[in-house]
């Protein structure tokens, strides 16, 4: 049987970093062993389960680019596979009915609550078949008594449950429907799952999924839990700390490769070694390295890793990413320079690509005014000669590029004996509407000649207005 592990969200919201933190880690797993990887949609709970949200997950899970091998499958289409199963464990003197009332098995857990005892279901139905006619019911587990669980986990070492501790568990509602425990075990069965590595917030549920696995001669899965993501407060994880969505990393500029290198380093290392390729991250990973101790979520940290790779990638797939902030962002890109241009010139000088978008909008559209802060300081009579001078030079190049920009600006202040920064201030503001953007020489290279040379009279107009109105 080949290494099989799988990824198995509930659809009830959207792909959250610590489930993409899983899957990564569970499809890593899979890779690294030439293994399958399957994707799970755990969808029993049929009144929080949403289409939008099995939209959400797909979306993530492509966006970051970790594709399965089998599925998805989703649970709701195997309701027929479970009842059969639990049908098979009430046969074997596995499971039985339950008669107990919600009131009754609150009254249990008070009574063992009092005595200082486990709360717990108190299996008064056991092994009772006096079963009252007309009367809902319930399907529980008959756990062992006694003797204990061992989890060998791949993160944690070796987990100790005693049986006492747990007790008959639900695994068929009154209206027949299966429990989570109860669809995982047979699921995990079914599908081959070789490895299940998932959040610890399961750790509780692992036993109890053992001891049904054992009841049906079923293999045992090896078992990894991975510690939770805590914000950077040392509380877990929520909205309160930012984006938690995965599709909302790639709203707010960062690259899939990014966030993906920064997760994978979110409770697992190697040696110091910080920026991982996907090839790399294969090679190296394993379950054995992941941290015990929770990891708390550093946006700082992200912002580093997703700089490095908005300056290291390919500029033409990084361009790809770019144009849809550009769309989101109403600009259009039909004319103007390649996208993976403004991504040489831009990289360099922004944390996202959100922000690069924000910033890179006069490369496509023109503006019919000037930043304020921008035109006060730089569009002062004192600059309309210097302007108006490296317009004539400017509009004179018959080979518009960077060298001849830059010759046509040192020329100008040369003949003017003025500094650099009073030719080229006022004139960064005239081609670009504000007081940033890269040299120049490449970002006038990048606008049309004549585009640059109808901002400038645009400048040169608004210093005639100011002139008038001093």
């Amino acid at each position: 049987m080949s290494l099989t592990t799988r990824f198995a969200p509930s659809p009830t919201g959207y792909l959250h970093v610590g489930g993409a933190r899983t899957a990564l880690y569970s499809w890593l797993y899979a890779q690294k062993n030439g293994g399958e990887f399957i994707l799970r949609i755990e969808d029993t709970d049929l009144e929080r389960s949403t289409q939008e949200s099995v939209d959400a997950i797909m979306d993530g899970m492509n966006w970051l680019n970790l594709s399965w091998t089998k599925g998805p499958y989703f649970q709701t289409e195997r309701f027929d596979r479970y009842k059969e199963v639990i049908q098979q464990l009430i046969d074997s003197g596995n499971a039985y009915r339950c008669y107990s009332t919600a009131e009754e098995v609150e009254a249990m857990r008070e009574e063992a609550r009092a005595k200082g005892e486990k709360e717990k279901y108190n299996g008064m139905w056991r092994d009772r078949t006096d079963y009252p006619e007309d009367k809902p019911f319930v399907i529980r587990f008959k756990n062992p008594l006694d003797g204990s669980v061992v989890i060998n986990d791949l993160v944690k070492g070796d987990i100790v449950i005693s049986n006492e501790e747990l007790d008959d568990l639900i695994i068929a509602r009154s209206d027949g429907s299966p429990t989570y425990n109860l669809t995982v075990v047979v699921d995990d069965w079914d599908m081959g799952v070789t490895h299940v590595v998932r959040g610890d917030d399961h750790v509780n549920n692992t036993p109890r999924q053992i001891n049904i696995l054992k009841a049906l001669n079923a293999p045992l899965p090896e078992y990894a839990h991975i510690p939770m993501i805590l914000g950077d407060d040392g509380k877990r994880l929520s909205k309160r700390h930012g984006a938690v969505s995965v599709m909302q990393y790639r709203d707010d500029g960062y690259l899939p490769e990014a966030l993906l290198n920064y997760l994978v380093r979110l409770g697992w290392s190697h040696g110091d070694q910080e920026i991982f390729s996907r090839e790399e991250m294969i090679e190296l990973f394993d379950l054995t390295g992941c941290n015990r101790a929770p990891s708390a979520f550093n946006t700082d940290k992200l912002i580093w890793v997703n700089q490095h790779y908005m300056k290291s990638l390919d500029p033409e797939y990084v361009a790809e990413h770019l144009a849809w902030h550009m769309k989101e962002q109403g600009i259009s890109t039909e004319s103007g320079p390649a996208l993976s241009e403004i991504v040489k010139v831009q990289a360099e000088r922004v944390k996202t690509l959100k922000e690069m978008a924000q910033i890179s909008r006069y490369f496509y559209q023109d503006f019919t005014e000037f930043d304020a802060t921008a035109a006060k300081k730089h569009l002062r009579p004192v600059a309309e000669q210097p302007l108006q001078r490296v317009k004539e030079k400017l509009a004179s190049i018959s080979s518009w590029q960077g060298e001849t920009i830059q010759q046509a600006i040192n020329a100008t202040a040369e003949e003017l004996e003025l500094g650099m920064g009073k030719v080229g201030m006022p004139l960064r503001v005239a081609a670009t509407g504000a007081g940033n953007s890269p040299s120049l020489d490449v970002t006038l290279a990048l606008l049309p000649q004549e585009k640059v040379l109808t901002r400038i009279d645009m400048a040169l107009a608004v210093i005639e207005a100011r002139k008038a109105n001093s």
